[in-house]
């Protein structure tokens, strides 16, 4: 999947943009606060009608204005040529077109334009708690899996009413047809789960041993109690305590990736270096498998590239995505030396951009 241009209007502190970009690698360096990240959050919208930070869409339209507007126009692996546009007005809301045709619900977009982020944000999936793995599992399943979209959208909706039946004391019966919905779509989860986390590994061992250079043994391990016991069963012995606490406490809402290094938590053990050399390989994985399932190579987006890697590391992940398994790439970094001189290192092709005040100019 290649962006080859891309127009942008009053998103963050970018007033007007366009820029024709290329096919490889592009990056765009400047100083902090310029506007380089908030290029990638833009490339982001067109594939996920949401910003890659926790913002709202009010709060990505720049300051003293109504309304933004992303424009896209890709060209997919066989040529083939679209247009994807996300629109936000505070009075309006959200919008999101592809090839002029409005989107009914936002969630049939997923999946049409893949991509990976790999960005300092990701820590959050070391540090956090299990609620940002899952939501990291569940946005990159949904890409390549409709029937898992379909199952967490169902799973989730019975979710929210379920629990509000158990701040009313409900009825027996009632609880029960929420707890075969709940059954039902949990099902699905649980083994798309599994299956991924399965696929990822060895995945994930690979680009950790290229990243690192390193011998220690990494794991990912999905931890649910549905591998030993049957939801509906759970939500049965759980009746009781559900009363008390007012919400479902057992479910694959409360699952969890678990990430180790040397069997021992990456949290607690992990160096910054290896946390994030463990985090691009997780992502690395991610891109394979997008690569793959939707016989499209995604987007990939590096922000902050030098972010708790030293420049030998860097220089691995350059020479590896620089290759042919790889498509186009966005790279931000604020030192435009530092990058230049190991992008030579690393003997790639690439289009520099100089981010100042919103607006960008090719070097």
């Amino acid at each position: 999947m290649i962006l080859d241009n891309i127009s942008i209007i009053n998103f963050k502190n970018i007033a007007e943009i366009q820029i024709s970009l290329s096919q490889g690698i592009n990056c765009f360096v400047g100083d902090n606060g310029a506007g380089k990240t908030n290029i990638l959050d833009a490339v982001h919208y067109l594939a996920a009608a949401r910003s890659m930070h926790t913002l709202t869409d009010s709060q990505c339209i720049r300051h003293g204005e109504e309304s933004f507007l992303v424009d896209g126009r890709f060209r997919r692996d066989d040529e083939r040529k679209e247009q994807v546009v996300c629109a936000y007005a505070k009075r309006g809301g959200k919008t999101l077109k592809r090839n002029g045709k409005e989107y009914d619900k936002l969630s049939e977009h997923i999946g049409c334009v893949p991509l990976v982020v790999v960005s300092p944000a990701d820590t959050a999936l070391i540090s956090d708690s299990a609620e940002e793995r899952r939501r990291y599992l569940n946005r990159f399943i949904s890409q390549i899996d409709r029937t898992y979209l379909q199952a967490l959208i169902r799973y989730n909706a019975a979710l929210q009413e379920r629990n509000k039946l158990l701040k009313m004391s409900p009825a027996e019966d009632m609880l029960l047809i929420y707890d075969n919905m709940l059954a039902a779509s949990a099902e699905v989860i649980f083994t798309r789960r599994k299956e991924m986390i399965a696929t990822m590994q060895p995945l994930v061992e690979h680009y950790y041993a290229l990243l690192s250079e390193e011998r220690e043994t990494i794991c990912l391990e999905y931890r649910s109690e549905m591998e030993h016991t049957p939801l509906l069963e759970q939500l049965l012995n759980a009746r009781q305590r559900d009363f008390v606490n007012e919400h479902t406490t057992c479910g694959p809402h409360r699952d969890d990736m678990v990430l180790s290094i040397g069997d021992y938590p990456l949290r607690k053990f992990g160096s910054q270096g290896q946390q994030k050399s463990f985090l691009v390989a997780l992502k690395l994985a991610e891109y394979t498998i997008l690569a793959e399932r939707c016989s499209e190579r995604p987007i990939l987006l590096l922000d902050d590239l030098f972010d708790k890697l030293d420049m030998r590391r860097v220089a691995q992940l350059l020479k590896l995505v620089g290759g042919d398994d790889f498509g186009q790439i966005f790279i931000t970094d604020c030192n435009k030396h530092r990058l230049e001189r190991t992008l030579g290192e690393a003997g790639v092709e690439y289009q520099l951009f100089n981010i100042a005040q919103g607006s960008a100019t090719t070097l």
